[in-house]
């Protein structure tokens, strides 16, 4: 099976820290409770690699969150046969693939001494304005709220055929072409989850400024970047400790953990932070 150029970059790229920072083993993986109605910090997996680096990722796709409750504990095991499972079809396997590709991250910033800038805002740092048309990938009823509180037209991006409406301002559309007259372009990072990537991707060409946020987002932004992201948002754990307490009970993550920015200006590139350690 040929993957999506996406994800086989993403698998690549953590075999490259892997072997760069010597293998790395598993701690633990922490999952939020099982609840009908989670709050947002509930809807993420953790994985905490042997140095203590934390990886998060999206459960909430497919019964995801109830497989890894079912599935056995991977403590111990060598973090690239988590990682493996990022190019797998389960959903359970790529969750838990996509979040220790993310600590593998984490430990290579933290070797070569990369620290992400702090979030101006939840949405990538739009900076939107009147004049405006704001394409979004995932319901993100706030800033939904803003933009029309401007007088921008607001387009979103569905999957749920059920929540597809039009209206004076808004349009909520399963056609992701309809991104293309969007200026400014803001999408979930589930789309790195749900082999969305690519299609999404080709719809937000010209736009001005994309930024890709949540707490799934924390690889490295290469391709990303390379496909005219402008900025990517994610969580960048401060306390690992009280970050996965909270994680494993379904609590706010508050001071445990910062929003951060990644930009193009600011990033060295994964070879660039590799050629560092060496």
């Amino acid at each position: 099976m040929s993957l999506p150029p996406i994800r086989s970059w993403l698998v690549d790229a953590a075999q490259r820290i892997d072997v760069a920072l010597g293998p790395a083993r598993v701690k633990r993986v922490v999952l939020p409770p099982l609840a009908d109605r989670p709050g947002k910090e509930g809807e993420f997996c953790a994985v905490q690699l042997d140095d203590g680096s934390v990886g998060l990722a999206f459960t909430l796709l497919d019964g995801t969150l109830a497989a890894l409750h079912a599935g056995s504990q991977q403590a111990g095991c060598a973090a690239m046969d988590l990682v493996q499972g990022f190019a797998m079809s389960d959903g359970a396997a790529r969750a838990l693939g996509l979040a220790t590709i993310n600590a593998l991250t984490r430990r290579l910033y933290d070797r070569a001494g990369f620290v992400a800038d702090d979030s101006i805002d939840s949405f990538g740092s739009l900076g939107l304005k009147p004049g405006d048309r704001l394409g979004m990938v995932g319901h993100f009823t706030p800033l939904i709220e803003q933009a029309r509180t401007l007088g921008i037209s607001v387009t979103v991006l569905e999957l749920k055929a059920e929540l597809v409406r039009e209206e004076p301002g808004l349009v909520v559309t399963l056609d992701a072409q309809r991104l293309a007259g969007c200026n400014k372009i803001v999408s979930t990072s589930t789309l790195l989850l749900n082999d969305t990537f690519e299609a999404v991707a080709g719809c937000w060409r010209g736009a001005e400024a994309i930024a890709i946020v949540g707490p799934s987002a924390g690889c490295p932004p290469d391709p990303l970047f390379a496909a005219g992201v402008s900025a990517v948002g994610t969580a960048w754990v401060v306390d690992a400790e009280a970050f996965l307490a909270r994680c494993a009970a379904g609590e706010k993550w508050g001071e445990t953990s910062r929003k951060a920015t990644l930009t193009p200006q600011r990033y060295p590139g994964l070879d660039a932070l590799l050629e560092t350690i060496k």
